[in-house]
């Protein structure tokens, strides 16, 4: 295939997708921009595999519609009104068909306007709570459309692969069941309020680094079983669009993979919406054969390189009629050529705020908890809040899910409020994530900064620096590089120390005294200028804010340390540990105060060394714009907490999946083998009989609970899994109560010791029994053949067990499965 475009290699397995393009509808659409043949009749829906179903409506736009305006929709434009989205489509106004806009949005709406600020993915997740994802996507979906959007590029439903990935905060889960649930329910509220989701990134988009260069390699039984599930749980749940990935899978890329998007996508789940690239991630004008329909941002290959194509008959019209009409389909599904894009509902901040917090309670999860050292008391009336995040609330995480929030209360205020009158409560920042602008002394040559200490670029004019940095003396310095409306790169000595995204950033490195290589960079990506600032902190200051924090600890009753992260896209972690030496930070309040709490603000697994010193943790992941009002009910009981981690925490960064396999991760010359196979997360965990930090599915309570009376049946190719949960403890709560099934004797392909059958989250008072149900429909007892390329019954006897968490598991029973 080359690269221009001016080849069209021959359809596989006899496809039969672009064969046809109306449905229900009395014409035959012959070339672009022709009329319609009278009498001609096209192909009903399903009557081929792949084939989209077209109403007359939007199969009579069509033959009205030039070769230029069929283009403009399969290619992004830029918008007149600039209103700070990530995509724009012109639409044809004489046709009146109207534009399109497209916002990033995983977390709350990402335009040039206030957004209800939603806690990240992997926080909704950890609520296990089915019903509250669709209430998630509710509040997007209305601050969408209330924000002159039509189309969100969310959700994200990537597996949780690689601890170390920059966006797992922006997904889900590690296990495919949870992440298709929690995506199901987000799609059906953001399109309930009229606005079109994307499923993203598909597929095998699990790492940041070398994103756009990498090539997966997985197989067949690991990328269904594993990957694939949460996507084809979107179709179903009639998501309007889907992204393809930037890296490459088995050897073809993400958006112009033929296997992906029209096998399996088109043909075999019956999508009836639209593919679109990653943003700049379309290699070829042929990409369009091979089942993508609309590159983004621009038209590099589906503008005039396509157009071209079609004039000389290399590519045929009908793969452009075809992806114009899945995209005119969901406009037409969603309202959108009924003059209803202008017709859009008010924001809601209040609601969405209230939302917000409720995902965030829901969400967070109680890690530790010795002595019952949590919820605070009316004794606590002497207390110190340490680290930055304690003051400025940690909202979101960066790039794509950066949002701007109507308000944000920091933990500072909110926790001060719920003490009281009579309880004092101090701060001490303990870590300086802010720092200094590199004086010109350190710099050679000085910074281009301005009186206010940023330096402006624009989409024009880059900034683009190269000297050298002077310190006098060895130690560990940390730099921040605040990018809020733009990307940029950090290199000293010739090594990455920063890939940054919307957001700010930072790295810490070890420099020894005397004059080191130093270069930066940064664009503004939205059109406007933006004002980026590069700032560092020296180890003198960094000692300084640390020993402020432990004298603070040393005279309060109670040190409660909040500790942050800053995952982001476009980078992921260089390691496990807490950035800026908040390790060590922990690790000497501890010291200073056996009495140490700690709150987490992060979007991934990270390592604990300091675990044994403190009396309880928090994780309240990256909470969203009431995060600081949850976290306060959090830590005084007035909210029980009761999520449950979605992905394994390891022990250390050498027991996990991908440690000491460079293959694995992050690939070797652009090549990277999921060796694993299907032993992903907890799977790998219990295959290897590693003790993880903390396992799959767990989170404490402020209650107790005790299971009892299991009893498993089969009927209709389901799992009945019967048994009575009590609440053992003095406070009302909800307990996630855990399905696993195991392994079938009769099959020899790779399984799980065990895996994920089905959850449920009860709600029960304080003394309260219920017998709970749980369904473990028979998807969740097949494999996936790859000899047969299809899903097969593991028959046998099969494992059952039930718990709190994928290792806390007090419920062991078995049944027979048959065909």
């Amino acid at each position: 295939m080359e690269s221009n475009g001016t080849s069209v290699r021959r359809r596989s397995r006899g496809r039969l997708r672009r064969t046809a393009l109306i449905a229900g509808a009395s014409a035959m659409l012959l070339a672009a921009g022709t009329a319609v043949a009278p009498g001609a009749s096209g192909v009903g829906a399903g009557d081929a595999r792949g084939t989209v179903s077209v109403s007359p409506r939007v199969a009579a736009l069509i033959a009205r519609m030039s070769l230029d305006e069929k283009l403009s929709f399969v290619h992004g434009g830029t918008d007149p009104r600039a209103l700070g989205q990530a995509g724009y489509i012109p639409g044809v106004p004489r046709l009146g068909i109207p534009e399109l806009r497209l916002t990033d949005g995983p977390a709350g709406v990402r335009v040039n306007a206030h957004a209800t600020a939603m806690p990240a993915p992997v926080a909704l997740a950890s609520s296990f709570d089915d019903r509250l994802a669709r209430t998630f996507g509710q509040v997007i979906g209305r601050d969408g459309r209330a924000l002159g959007q039509d189309v969100l590029l969310s959700p994200m439903t990537n597996i949780i692969r690689v601890p170390y990935a920059g966006r797992n905060f922006e997904t889900f889960s590690e296990d495919p069941l949870l992440s298709s649930r929690m995506v199901s329910g987000e799609i059906g509220g953001v399109q309930s309020q009229g606005l079109i989701a994307t499923v993203k990134h598909y597929a095998e988009n699990n790492q940041e680094d070398n994103r756009m260069g990498v090539n997966v390699n997985v197989d067949e039984q690991t990328l269904r079983q594993i990957e694939l599930p949460a996507f084809e749980a979107a179709v179903k749940a009639g998501a309007g669009a889907v992204m393809c990935s930037y890296n490459s899978v088995n050897g073809s890329h993400g958006c112009g993979s033929d296997e992906l998007l029209n096998s399996i996508l088109k043909e075999q789940w019956g999508f009836q919406g639209w593919v679109m690239s990653d943003w700049s991630a379309a290699h070829s004008t042929t990409d369009i054969v091979n089942g993508l329909d609309q590159e983004m941002p621009s038209g590099v290959f589906l503008g005039d390189k396509l157009k071209t194509a079609i004039t000389n008959g290399t590519i045929p019209v009908s793969e452009l009629n075809d992806s114009v009409a899945r995209i005119l389909g969901q406009m037409n599904t969603f309202g959108l050529l009924d003059g209803t894009a202008g017709r859009r509902p008010a924001r809601d901040p209040q609601g969405g705020a209230k939302v917000a917090q409720k995902v965030a309670e829901s969400g967070s999860v109680l890690l530790k908890n010795t002595g019952k050292a949590l919820p605070l008391t009316g004794e606590d009336t002497d207390i110190g809040l340490i680290g930055p995040t304690a003051k400025t609330p940690k909202v979101t995480g960066g790039g794509s899910s950066n949002v701007v929030p109507d308000s944000a209360a920091s933990p500072l205020d909110t926790i001060t409020q719920r003490a009281g009158r009579k309880a004092t409560v101090r701060y001490a920042a303990g870590v300086d994530t802010t720092g200094a602008p590199i004086p010109a002394t350190a710099l050679s040559p000085a910074l281009p900064t301005g009186s206010d200490g940023t330096i402006t670029v624009t989409p024009a004019a880059p900034f683009d620096y190269s000297g050298t940095l002077t310190v006098p003396a060895d130690g560990d310095y940390s730099f921040v590089y605040d990018l809020p409306a733009a990307y940029g790169a950090l290199k000293i000595d010739g090594k990455s120390v920063i890939t940054g995204f919307l957001g700010s950033s930072s790295a810490t490195v070890h420099l020894t005294a005397g004059t080191h290589r130093f270069a930066a960079n940064a664009q503004a990506i939205q059109g406007a200028p933006a004002k980026i600032r590069l700032n560092w902190v020296t180890p003198q200051a960094a000692r300084a804010a640390r020993e402020q924090a432990v004298a603070l600890a040393r005279q309060v009753k109670t040190p409660i340390v909040f500790a942050h992260d800053d995952g982001t896209e476009g980078a992921d972690r260089k390691d496990l540990s807490l950035p800026a030496d908040q390790n060590g930070l922990i690790s000497a309040v501890a010291d200073a105060n056996p009495n140490t709490i700690v709150v987490l603000n992060t979007g991934s697994s990270i390592t604990m060394p300091w675990l044994s010193k403190v009396k309880a943790v928090l994780d309240t992941y990256y909470p969203g714009e009431n995060g600081a009002e949850a976290t306060a009910r959090l830590l005084y009981g007035d909210v029980n907490p009761s999520g449950k981690t979605t992905q394994t925490f390891p022990a250390s960064e050498s027991a996990t999946p991908v440690a000491g396999d460079p293959l694995r991760y992050p690939g070797v010359d652009n090549q990277e083998n999921y060796s694993e196979g299907i032993y992903v997360g907890y799977r790998w965990y219990d295959k290897e009989k590693a003790a993880p930090l903390f396992p799959f599915g767990y989170g404490l309570s402020y209650t107790s609970f005790a299971y009892r009376d299991l009893a498993v049946r089969q009927s209709h190719g389901t799992l009945t899994v019967s048994f009575t949960l009590k609440n053992t403890g003095t406070r009302d709560g909800d307990e996630v109560a855990q399905v696993y099934v195991g392994a079938s004797p009769e099959t020899t392909a790779p399984q799980a010791v065990r895996s994920l059958g089905g959850y449920q989250k009860v709600h029960l008072r304080s003394g309260q029994s219920k017998s709970v149900r749980i369904q473990v429909d028979a998807q969740q007892l097949k494999y996936w053949n790859a000899s047969s390329h299809a899903w097969e019954l593991g028959t046998g006897h099969r494992e059952v067990w039930v718990g709190s968490s994928s290792r806390t598991l007090p419920l062991h029973g078995g049944v027979e499965v048959t065909r």
